[in-house]
């Protein structure tokens, strides 16, 4: 057991900080279950924080803040029934190489593997399907900690306490995840087909490209018509990985060190930016590849950012989108970052952005330094009108009334947690915002 005293903890965007009482590393749910005692003991909250990419203060805390950094290993892989249990603080970069090194895939994932298993679940991490949900929807079992310091498991094989599909998406507010077991699938190639795109092409074509792939997905560059679309869809093989050189090109220089310069260069002098976007979305040129599944989902991503997410009733998307873009042609924004769209289907998750319903997603970034507060309000106020329901991990200014509203389950939710952690233990501000006191 590692331990810190009167440390300082920041997430990854900078937005959030938090100072701690006492930050500590435990090895084991045997460990957990002593600091969560330990805690209660003094009468502090305790919480558990991720890899901090969160940008909403999920993991913040004034009490004991528990670092994954000694929950990293990958228990168990059972090949056959397709089963890996990884520890709570392990990446995903390192599960997907366990997993590739036996045979095994994930079904979906996020943009990003940088992530641990627990902080990418208990957020609600999602990437695009149209049949293919959420990370948390990959579940097949949970270890944790509860409140009274005992240890848990639940599945999909318990059902009657609720406890399995709340705690899946459970914003560490039942208790501390320990170990998480992902039901995986024979390894697969997925042939990736990227290529640029004019909205008006796009948003013509929006049904028909998201039913004919399976993982579907696109960025509007902001004051401009080009878009940039991402199809993936699996293949037999064999695999034809982008050359290194193009990789490097496409995904380093261009993605990440000239936008990030580009970036810089909207923050110093905004009235470049409109000709920048204009510019980007002309240059994009098409590419063709297949990988490894995981290689396709994720790519690197080193340029900071805000960001503020949305699900909505996919049945919605097109004219929330053409709502979007008129709200640009009225406001004199400039905006550097393009807008990302990806897809889901509904699943059961009690607290789930896709709880009950096929949803879209419409996602919004700012370069990190830049103000986002007019931007963020607006679009907000426009996802809200149709009941749309903010990621977890991002930002947004929602609360529990009005999140009571557009979760079928929320009352659940809250009733599971009064019983498990009455005195909140796992509790901060930002559960008492979206939760409730």
């Amino acid at each position: 057991m590692t331990s810190h005293d009167a440390t300082s903890w920041r997430n990854w965007a900078g937005n959030v900080s938090a100072r701690p009482a006492r930050v500590r590393m435990p090895g084991s749910a045997a460990e957990v279950a002593a600091e969560v005692t330990k805690a209660a003991a003094d009468g502090l909250p305790i919480r558990m924080t991720g890899t901090g990419h969160s940008f909403t203060p999920a993991a913040s805390t004034d009490g004991v803040l528990l670092s994954p950094a000694g929950l990293t290993a990958i228990r168990s892989v059972d090949t056959e029934a397709g089963l890996v249990t990884a520890e709570a603080g392990c990446p995903l970069y390192r599960l997907n190489e366990a997993l590739y090194s036996r045979g095994l895939s994930l079904t979906n994932m996020g943009d990003i593997q940088v992530q641990t298993v627990a902080g990418a679940t208990q957020t609600g991490t999602h990437g695009t399907g149209r049949a293919s949900g959420s990370m948390a929807a990959q579940v097949a079992g949970l270890e944790m900690v509860l409140a009274d310091g005992s240890i848990v498991t639940c599945s999909a094989d318990d059902p009657q306490s609720g406890l399995f599909d709340a705690a899946r998406v459970g914003l560490g507010a039942l208790g501390v995840l320990t170990a998480v077991t992902f039901l995986a699938e024979p390894l697969f190639l997925l042939t990736a087909r990227e290529e640029p795109m004019r909205w008006s092409e796009l948003i013509s074509r929006l049904p028909e490209l998201i039913s004919e792939n399976e993982h579907f997905e696109f960025f509007w560059f902001p004051h401009s018509e080009g878009c940039l679309t991402k199809r993936n869809n699996r293949s037999p093989g064999p695999a034809e990985p982008l050359p290194r050189w193009r990789y490097w090109l496409d995904d380093e220089f261009l993605s990440n060190s000239l936008f990030g310069a580009t970036c810089r260069l909207g923050y110093l002098a905004p009235r470049a930016i409109a000709t920048v976007n204009s510019l980007a979305s002309r240059a994009l040129s098409a590419r063709t590849y297949t990988d490894a599944a995981y290689k396709v989902f994720t790519s690197p991503r080193r340029v900071r950012f805000k960001e503020q997410e949305y699900a909505i009733p996919r049945e919605h998307l097109a004219d929330v989108l053409g709502e979007v873009r008129a709200l640009f042609d009225r406001k004199d924004w400039l905006i550097s970052f393009p807008i990302e769209v990806r897809v889901t289907p509904a699943d059961e998750l009690w607290l789930s952005t896709a709880s009950g319903r096929d949803s879209a997603y419409i996602a919004f970034h700012v370069y990190h330094p830049s103000p986002h507060e007019e931007y963020f309000r607006d679009t907000e106020a426009i996802m809200t009108a149709v009941g749309g329901r903010p990621h977890w991990g991002k930002m947004h200014t929602r609360d529990a009334e009005y999140l009571s509203g557009v979760y079928p389950r929320f009352a659940d939710f809250l009733e599971l947690r009064d019983k498990l952690d009455p005195d909140r233990r796992f509790g901060n501000a930002y559960l008492q915002q979206v939760l409730g006191s």
